[in-house]
């Protein structure tokens, strides 16, 4: 049964606070300040017929979904290239030999694998930011990958695993997507990714959280794994993160230590679909946190409040504890002022 108490008014409040890491995605006049202007010059070579060089945005060439099966010939001036949505196998050394500016290379949705990709393919891009290589068949992390990107996805393929010179170098990785791979372990992989915001490794074969996780982290998916525990201290070295999402694991109460999602910082802490038969102890300052489907048996106040007055309470705003084996006759009448700010609780 799913029951929702409507315990106060929704006040917005602002989630995140500050510079925000993922703000040069979406400026277009971010892209005209370091790229120079969009009205670039049409020199360099033509249009390949089978893909569009629109007038009015001359450094993008698009051949998105064209039933491509190699790399057309692209022009000097080339610096955002869009390849997604074919039936590519390959990139030999010579495809980018032209268009040594790229700034976003997109070829997901392709049918690469990792021998059909030249090892010195991506030697001379010195300054690309953004590769998109998800849903491929590549079973590594290619060689050589330019030190500038800020944004790799590299999730839906096959890998299996990730060597800490893969990464090496890349000081302005800011998004990291890796999921849906064949990851069992990544050691020390991530240790050089010092402006790390971003890191997605759900749908691997985890069984623990990985060694070494770049303290610059805003954003934790771990979803979809085999983790049954964590380690001491899982949060003490962050400053910044504020999502952690870990539903569909085998966490476990004994399997957590005591108060490690009581950290300040901390949005949004998903945890569903589990195995907890309590409600873990919480910073008073979370605001979304997601318990369905575990097998919790007693709504513990003391997880949110250390102490019940007009001064003390949490910021939580949304609570689902739906699908455990407790009811609505459980909650405590002091939870209204516990969680004064809640305006949804589903059990």
């Amino acid at each position: 049964m799913k029951i929702v108490l409507l315990l106060s008014s929704l006040l917005p409040v602002c989630l995140s606070h500050g510079y925000d890491p993922f703000s040069w995605l979406f400026r277009r006049h971010w892209q005209e300040q370091h790229y120079g202007s969009l009205q670039a010059d049409t020199t360099g070579g033509p249009c390949p017929e089978e893909c569009d060089c629109p007038p009015s945005y001359p450094v993008a060439m698009y051949c998105d979904g064209r039933g491509l099966t190699a790399i057309p010939f692209i022009p000097s001036r080339i610096k955002f290239l869009y390849l997604q949505n074919n039936a590519i196998t390959s990139v030999p050394e010579s495809a980018f030999a032209n268009a040594t500016d790229l700034v976003w290379l997109l070829m997901h949705y392709n049918q690469l694998t990792s021998e059909g990709i030249d090892e010195k393919v991506f030697l001379k891009l010195k300054g690309l930011e953004r590769l998109y290589l998800h849903h491929n068949n590549l079973t590594s992390i290619p060689s050589n990958l330019p030190r500038t990107l800020r944004d790799l996805r590299i999730d839906h393929n096959a890998i299996e695993k990730i060597s800490a010179a893969d990464l090496e170098g890349m000081d302005n990785l800011t998004i990291l997507y890796l999921h849906n791979n064949a990851l069992r372990d990544l050691g020390s992989s991530l240790t050089s990714l010092k402006s790390l915001a971003l890191l997605d490794i759900s749908g691997n074969k985890l069984t623990k959280v990985p060694d070494v996780l770049p303290a610059s982290l805003h954003q934790l998916y771990l979803e979809y794994n085999s983790i049954d525990s964590l380690p001491e201290g899982f949060l003490g070295g962050f400053s910044h993160l504020q999502y952690i999402r870990m539903s569909h694991n085998q966490l476990s109460d004994k399997g957590i230590p005591s108060n490690t999602f009581n950290v300040s910082g901390l949005v949004e802490l998903d945890l569903s679909y589990n195995k907890l038969e309590r409600i873990p102890s919480v910073s008073s300052t979370l605001r979304h946190l997601y318990l369905q489907a575990n097998q919790i048996k007693e709504f513990t106040l003391g997880s949110f409040c250390s102490i019940v007055d007009v001064v003390n309470f949490s910021k939580l705003q949304t609570l689902r504890l739906d699908g455990n084996e407790i009811s609505l006759q459980d909650i405590p009448v002091e939870t209204a002022v516990c969680l004064r700010q809640a305006f949804s609780i589903q059990i």
